[in-house]
C-alpha cells in the first residue's frame, strides 16, 4: 500500500511547545516529507514550565502509616501545646512543609506550629455534612507534621517531614492516598485543533476510511511549527470530553487530567447492540461497513488476563471508562467484541467481558490472512477483503464462552465422529467372553460397580477381564487394591497371562508350573501394565488421595482403567452434619468426573451389607452396603455369583448378572454364565 512508502520518507522535526501533553508530531511541510521519521530527530513537547521555587526542590520524604500505627489525640480546636522552652519555627522549614502537604491536599497555609487544627479530609471529604474531621498536627519547629481523619469510614492519617533523605522511614509516599485532581474542561479552540489537512486524508483513504467518516467522528489535527499530530476527539453530548494523539511512529498519548470515557460515545446513545473495538481507526473502519453503534476503548489492551479479583467500580483505574459510560451500556443487551486478534487483543475481550457480563457478550472470528495467520483488526479486514467481508465477520459473530455453559454445535465434530465409529471404541469393548458380548462391553470414561456375596470371585473376575482387555487393545490399568499383598496380586494375575499355575502345590494339581524365563517375561508385562496405588502406612487412603493418584498415573503411564476395591477398605470420614448417603453420592460424583474427564473406565467394587436369611441366589445392587446410590449412580452394575451347591450344578459355574446398563448401545440387563479354572485363576465361556 501506498502508506507503507509513506512511512519510509524523511520528514524535518524541530522542536515545539504545547501545554498539557509530550509529543512526536507529524511534518506539515509536504506530503511527500509528512510520515517520515528520523527517531533520533523526533522531539517531544512539553508543557509550559512553571517557576520552580525551593520548596518544589524538595517534596521527597512523605509517609503514610495503617490507621492504628500512630495513636493521636482527639484535637481540642484552639489548644497550644506548651513547651518547657519556647521554640521559633524556622520559616524556611516551615513554608516547604506547607508546601508538602497543600500538594496532597491538606490546606495547613492557615495552621500555627505546635498547635492542633481541625481541617476539612482531603481523603473523604467529611463526608455528607462535610465535617472538619481532619487534625493537623505541626510541630513547634515547623519541621514535621502530622495528621488523622476521626471519621470511622475514612480513618486517614499520616506524617510528613519538611526533610528526609531516602533512607528515612518518611519516603513511603506511595501508602498516601491520592487526592483526586479536578477534571480539566477543554475545547476545540483551547486545544488548538484544526481540519485534517489534505496529506491526512489521504493517509486515511488508504486506509479505507473517506472523509464523510471522518468529519461525521470530528477527527482533527494539531499542529506545532511545522508538525501535526491526528487528533481524536473523544465527545459526549456533542462536547469535547477528551482528545487522543497519534504521530507517525503510532505512538499515542492523551491530554492529561480528562475524563476517560469510549471513543464514539454518542453513536450508541439508546442503542441495544453495540460492537466494542480496540483502537479509535476500527471504530472509523466499522463505520465503513456500515456500523455507527460502535465505540474504541481509549486505553489499549493489556498485556494478559489478571488472575485477580475483579476490583472495585472505584479501584478499577484501568477500566475507569467502562464506569464512567454505564449509564450508555447497562442497559445494552448484546455487546459485540470485535478487539485484535493477537493476545493482548483477546486478554482485552476477556477483561470487558469480565465487567460487562459475558452472557451479553459476542466475539469476533477474524477471518485467515493465509494458512499460518489470521487478520489482526477490523481496519486490516477492510483494507484487504472490504467492506462486506467486515459486515459478514461482525454478523457471524460468535457467543462468548461461559465456563459451563455450551451449545449442541460446539460438539458438532465430536458428534460426528461418534457416527462414523472415528473415536474409537464408541461400542465398547468385548469382555473377550462370548456369554457377555451382548450384554456388557467396556467403554472408556464410565464407571462400573461390581458385587457379589463374600469369595464369589469379584476381584478374580476383574482381573481376568483386565487381562483380556490388555491381551486384546492393549489397555494400561491402575489398581488400588487394599485386600490383595502385591505378591498374591502378582501371582493371580501372572498365571491368568501365563495360563500355567505359579506353584506347583495342591491346586496346581497335575499342570506345570510357570518356569523362570516365563517367570520373567510375565514381570515386565506387569510392570509395563499396571500401575500401583497403595498406602504405605497405617493410615486409610481416602477417594481424593486414590483419584489424585489415579490423575498422576492417567498422565505419567496413559492408563485406560481404574480398579477400587473394595469400598469398605477406603477411609470414609465426613462431617458430622453429613450422612453416609450424601458422602456416598458426593464420592460416586467425584470418581465419575474423574472417569469422565480422563476417559478412563473405573470398576469399583463394593460388598453387600449383611444378608440374612440367605438363601444362595444372587444379591442385588440395592443390598450393597452404604447406600442405593451405588446402583442409582453407576453406569453400569455387575453382580458375581458362583454356585456353592454341588446338587444344583457344577461349583465352578460362575454367574455373571448384568442389573444396569445406561447405554443401551453396549449392553442390556440379562446373565451370562462362565466357568472358572481354579488351577490358572482364568474364567472361561462354557462349551456350547
Amino acid at each position: 500500500m501506498g502508506s507503507k512508502h509513506l512511512l519510509l520518507l524523511k520528514s524535518t522535526l524541530t522542536p515545539v511547545t504545547h501545554t498539557h501533553t509530550h509529543a512526536a508530531y507529524f511534518s506539515s511541510t509536504s506530503k511527500s516529507q509528512l510520515f517520515s521519521t528520523n527517531r533520533k530527530n523526533i522531539t517531544f513537547s512539553t508543557s509550559s514550565p512553571k517557576p520552580i521555587s525551593p520548596f518544589h526542590r524538595l517534596t521527597s520524604g512523605l509517609s503514610y502509616y495503617p490507621h492504628a500505627a500512630m495513636p493521636v489525640p482527639r484535637p481540642v480546636s484552639g489548644v497550644i501545646l506548651e513547651a518547657p522552652e519556647q521554640q521559633v519555627p524556622d520559616l524556611e522549614q516551615l513554608m516547604i512543609l506547607k508546601q508538602k502537604l497543600e500538594d496532597i491536599g491538606i490546606d495547613g497555609a492557615a495552621c500555627k506550629p505546635g498547635q492542633y487544627s481541625g481541617l476539612v479530609c482531603p481523603s473523604c471529604k467529611g463526608g455528607d455534612s462535610e465535617e472538619k474531621s481532619l487534625s493537623l498536627y505541626i510541630k513547634e519547629d515547623g519541621a514535621a507534621a502530622m495528621w488523622t481523619c476521626f471519621r470511622a469510614k475514612c480513618g486517614w492519617r499520616g506524617t510528613t517531614r519538611a526533610f528526609a533523605d531516602v533512607k528515612s522511614t518518611y519516603a513511603k509516599m506511595n501508602r498516601i492516598t491520592k487526592v483526586k485532581q479536578p477534571l480539566r474542561e477543554i475545547t476545540v479552540e483551547s486545544l488548538e485543533l484544526e481540519p485534517l489537512c489534505n496529506e491526512l486524508l489521504a493517509y486515511f483513504a488508504e486506509r479505507m476510511i473517506s472523509g464523510e467518516t471522518l468529519r461525521r467522528n470530528s477527527v482533527m489535527q494539531k499542529r506545532s511549527g511545522n508538525q501535526i499530530a491526528i487528533a481524536f476527539t473523544y465527545q459526549r453530548n456533542g462536547a469535547l470530553v477528551s482528545c487522543k494523539y497519534r504521530d507517525i511512529t503510532k505512538k499515542f498519548w492523551q491530554e492529561t487530567n480528562t475524563e476517560k470515557i469510549f471513543y464514539g460515545l454518542d453513536d450508541i446513545k439508546g442503542a441495544s447492540d453495540i460492537i466494542i473495538v480496540e483502537g479509535e481507526i476500527d471504530k472509523l473502519a466499522m463505520e465503513e461497513a456500515g456500523f455507527k453503534n460502535c465505540v474504541s476503548v481509549p486505553d489499549g489492551a493489556p498485556p494478559k488476563v489478571s488472575n485477580k479479583e475483579l476490583p472495585s467500580t472505584e479501584e478499577d483505574t484501568k477500566y475507569q471508562y467502562l464506569w464512567n459510560c454505564k449509564e450508555y451500556i447497562e442497559k445494552v443487551s448484546r455487546i459485540i467484541l470485535a478487539t485484535d486478534g493477537d493476545p493482548p487483543g483477546q486478554a482485552l475481550a476477556e477483561e470487558l467481558a469480565r465487567r460487562l457480563g459475558r452472557e451479553r457478550c459476542w466475539r469476533v472470528k477474524w477471518p485467515k490472512k493465509n494458512d499460518a495467520e489470521s487478520f489482526k483488526d477490523a481496519n486490516e479486514v477492510l483494507m484487504y477483503m472490504g467492506p462486506a467481508a467486515l459486515r459478514e465477520v461482525i454478523e457471524n459473530a460468535e457467543l462468548y464462552p461461559i465456563k459451563g455453559l455450551f451449545n449442541f454445535k460446539d460438539y458438532f465434530q465430536e458428534i460426528d465422529q461418534y457416527y462414523h465409529k472415528t473415536l474409537g471404541y464408541e461400542l465398547g469393548v468385548s469382555t473377550g467372553w462370548r456369554a457377555l458380548n451382548e450384554l456388557y462391553n467396556v467403554v472408556p470414561g464410565e464407571l462400573t460397580i461390581v458385587t457379589g456375596v463374600p469369595n464369589s470371585g469379584k476381584s478374580e473376575w476383574i482381573d481376568a477381564l483386565l487381562c483380556n482387555l490388555n491381551r486384546s487393545v492393549g489397555w494400561k490399568f491402575a489398581l488400588c487394591s487394599m485386600e490383595n499383598k502385591v505378591r498374591e496380586h502378582a501371582r493371580k494375575l501372572l498365571e491368568k497371562r501365563i495360563r500355567k499355575p505359579f506353584f506347583d502345590v495342591r491346586y496346581g494339581e497335575s499342570v506345570e508350573r510357570m518356569n523362570v524365563e516365563e517367570l520373567e517375561q510375565g514381570k515386565r508385562w506387569l510392570s509395563d501394565t499396571f500401575s500401583l496405588i497403595r498406602c504405605e502406612n497405617d493410615c486409610l487412603p481416602s477417594i481424593n488421595w486414590v483419584l489424585e493418584l489415579a490423575r498422576y498415573a492417567v498422565l505419567r503411564h496413559g492408563v485406560n482403567g481404574l480398579v477400587i476395591d473394595p469400598y469398605n477398605e477406603l477411609d470414609h470420614q465426613r462431617p458430622p452434619s453429613q450422612t453416609e448417603t450424601e458422602y456416598v453420592s458426593q464420592m460416586l460424583t467425584k470418581i465419575k468426573r474423574f472417569a469422565q474427564h480422563h476417559s478412563c473406565h473405573v470398576w469399583f467394587v463394593a460388598h453387600p451389607r449383611q444378608l440374612h436369611n440367605w438363601v444362595g441366589s444372587p444379591p442385588n445392587l440395592y443390598d450393597i452396603s452404604g447406600s442405593a446410590h451405588f446402583i442409582n449412580k453407576c453406569d453400569n452394575g455387575i453382580v458375581i455369583h458362583r454356585n456353592r451347591d454341588p446338587e444344583a450344578g457344577p461349583v465352578d459355574l460362575v454367574q455373571v448378572c448384568v442389573r444396569k446398563v445406561r447405554n443401551k448401545v453396549i449392553g442390556t440387563i440379562g446373565d451370562g454364565h462362565l466357568s472358572y479354572n481354579r488351577v490358572t485363576g482364568e474364567y472361561m465361556d462354557l462349551d456350547p
